[in-house]
């Protein structure tokens, strides 16, 4: 396995011998610099190379395969087939899927070929009626894909590119079996992609037998968050979260903000609360039908809506332009579900704060997150619920009390202390600082 560590590209896409219908959509998009992993990703993959990338989503990964993929197909003269399909892109989840096949539309809107997208949630008329003729690309989620064969409207054996997306969060919501059965109808010849943010031992079972010699393109070391994320804890006692966010919300500089929760109970009831505060929240998570899911992603993609509440079905995957902070309103058990929540902003070489309320009980995840990105995270103090206590618990770091203002990075995005008068200091704002 050749491994490639990659470094920022000064050169544009026209470097890497895209042809001009691809070219034409992404000067359209105002897309001109590719990112690293679309830099050391692309050439390899013209060339029809199996890729193994290790990137954390953000990174500009959805575009590190789709425009070589789409490039090969349309430099192609074969057809799928009724029911079939010549390029397979598998996602865990339904969001995902939906913003993988967005990203396909906008990159071959120049390009003559056919896309279809099938997850479960909904009805499946209307996907067997577009699989019928057969499609060049087909982003799927496991299931749906699997219920399609099943019923027969649905044959792979035309497939001549596979990219498996998060292998890694396949396997952490029970889809490797599914994936399995899906690459046993594949064709033995064809190209193959796998993207993960880490290698757990599953998924490198995965590699050595999805893969032929691939390429190891790697952005980033696994388990490690964003360079571009300014990270704090906050120490609050349990029954003051409620109070500490609705105080740092009130600042209006905070403008898109993904609020993790770690149950759907819980998303429901910061959601409803906020609402009550007169600001715009939506709650996401598993119980929500696929349309309500859909619909509140998009009132906060316009920003009709202000706040999005997730469980850590969204934490990969969910691709906003623009999320200035990410707050965890309580910490993952899991450490990896840190790194995945945090990565929602500073998206694509812009910068973001990331939050994360820590009380008595959550002192353990904190240490685990801890251990698992290598560092320690910065306390600050200066919230009006600072709570000592929790602060001193078993492994309690001194805190800094400095603020980040513009010459960090960005401000942290706090509410001020009151003074020995109860009055509140003047508040400082923050903002975040979005590249491009």
């Amino acid at each position: 396995m050749n491994t490639v560590l990659t470094a920022p590209s000064a050169e544009g896409f026209v470097s890497l011998n895209l042809i001009d219908p691809i070219l034409r959509s992404l000067e359209e998009e105002q897309y001109q610099t590719p990112t690293p992993i679309q830099s050391e990703s692309i050439p390899h993959l013209l060339q029809g190379r199996d890729l193994l990338g290790c990137a954390q989503t953000g990174t500009g990964k959805t575009a590190a395969f789709a425009l070589p993929l789409l490039q090969r197909l349309a430099e192609s003269n074969t057809v799928p087939g009724p029911k079939g399909a010549r390029a397979l892109i598998l996602a865990p989840t339904r969001e995902l899927a939906v913003q993988i096949e967005e990203s396909f539309r906008v990159y071959g809107r120049h390009l003559k070929l056919s896309r279809a997208l099938v997850y479960g949630g909904v009805k499946t008329f209307h996907q067997i009626r577009a699989l019928k003729r057969g499609v060049d690309v087909l982003v799927a989620t496991p299931g749906r894909l699997l219920d399609l064969m099943e019923q027969r409207a649905l044959r792979l054996d035309k497939v001549e590119i596979f990219v498996l997306d998060e292998a890694d969060r396949m396997l952490d919501m029970g889809f490797l079996p599914d994936v399995r059965r899906i690459h046993s109808a594949l064709p033995q010849k064809r190209q193959t992609m796998l993207f993960s943010a880490t290698l757990p031992q599953e998924v490198r079972r995965l590699i050595s037998t999805f893969l032929h010699d691939p390429v190891h393109v790697s952005v980033s070391p696994p388990s490690t968050t964003g360079k571009n994320i300014a990270q704090k804890i906050l120490f609050v006692d349990k029954e003051n979260k409620k109070a500490l966010l609705e105080s740092l919300l009130g600042d209006a500089q905070i403008e898109r903000v993904l609020v993790f929760t770690r149950t759907k109970h819980g998303a429901n009831q910061v959601a409803k609360r906020l609402n009550q505060t007169r600001i715009r929240a939506e709650a996401i998570h598993g119980n929500k039908s696929q349309p309500a899911r859909l619909q509140a992603l998009e009132k906060f993609r316009s920003g009709k809506t202000r706040v999005l509440v997730a469980t850590d079905i969204v934490a990969r995957g969910l691709d906003v332009d623009g999320i200035t902070h990410v707050i965890n309103y309580e910490l993952p058990k899991e450490a990896e579900s840190y790194v995945h929540r945090i990565g929602r902003t500073a998206r694509a070489g812009a910068t973001g704060i990331a939050l994360s309320f820590c009380d008595a009980g959550e002192r353990p995840y904190l240490s685990r997150i801890e251990r698992e990105i290598k560092s320690t995270v910065d306390v600050d103090t200066d919230h009006p619920y600072h709570s000592a206590s929790v602060a001193a618990l078993k492994g309690a770091r001194n805190g800094r009390n400095d603020k980040f203002n513009r010459s960090n990075r960005g401000e942290n995005g706090m509410q001020p202390r009151r003074n020995g008068n109860g009055s509140r200091r003047k508040p400082f704002r923050a903002r975040s600082s979005r590249a491009g």
